[in-house]
C-alpha cells in the first residue's frame, strides 16, 4: 500500500471511529473522547486507535477499557461504513501526549523562572 493510501485510510478510520464513539455508543462510562491518531498495520488487519480522554486517570482507563470491550461492535459499524476487504481488529490505547506536553511546558516555565531569579531583576 502506498504511503498516500495508508494516510487516507488512517484519516478515514479516525473520522469514522470518532463518529461511532460519539453517536452510537451509549455507555455512560465513556467520557469525552477524542480519537487523536490511528495506526493501520501493513496487512490492514489491525488498527491501533489512540484516544485522549478528559478526566482523571481512573476515568481515562475505564473509558479505554469500555472502548476495547465495545471493539467488536465498533468494528461491525466500521465494516458498514468503510469498504475494505477485511474489517480490521481495533485496539484502543490512551494517548498521553497532551499530558506529556503540558508537563514539559510546566518544567520549561519553572526553569525559566529559576534562571530569571538567578540573574536578578537588574540583569533581565
Amino acid at each position: 500500500m502506498t504511503q498516500y493510501r495508508a494516510e487516507r485510510l488512517q484519516g478515514l478510520l479516525q473520522k469514522e471511529l470518532s463518529d461511532i464513539i460519539h453517536s452510537s455508543l451509549k455507555d455512560p462510562r465513556v467520557g469525552f473522547v477524542s480519537v487523536t491518531a490511528v495506526e493501520v498495520s501493513r496487512d490492514l488487519r489491525h488498527v491501533k486507535a489512540f484516544v485522549s480522554v478528559m478526566g482523571n486517570q481512573g476515568e481515562q482507563e475505564e473509558t479505554v477499557a469500555v472502548l476495547n470491550k465495545a471493539a467488536d461492535y465498533i468494528r461491525t459499524e466500521i465494516g458498514k461504513r468503510v469498504r475494505l476487504r477485511h474489517t480490521p481488529e481495533i485496539i484502543f490505547r490512551l494517548d498521553r501526549s497532551i499530558e506529556h506536553g503540558t508537563h514539559i511546558n510546566a518544567l520549561l516555565r519553572r526553569l525559566e523562572e529559576e534562571e530569571g531569579a538567578k540573574r536578578g531583576p537588574q540583569d533581565g
